[in-house]
């Protein structure tokens, strides 16, 4: 599912994931407003976006409520 009007800050891409939006509330801040999306986080952390998908999938397995 698409967040409509959420868009990457360093690139401008649009209508994030629900995934993408998790993953930048659960690694930078809870209450961001800001989002990355994948090729960006993965930029700005130093890590892979396979990195970054597989810390998705363990937060899921973990129960984390930001990737219900």
């Amino acid at each position: 599912m698409k967040i409509k009007n959420a868009s990457c800050i360093a690139c401008g891409k649009k209508d994030l994931d629900r995934d993408t939006i998790g993953i930048n509330r659960k690694l930078i801040a809870e209450n961001t407003k800001t989002f990355y999306c994948m090729d960006c986080l993965a930029d700005y952390l130093g890590c892979t976006v396979q990195d970054i998908l597989d810390k998705i999938e363990e937060f899921k397995d973990e129960g984390c409520k930001l990737f219900s």
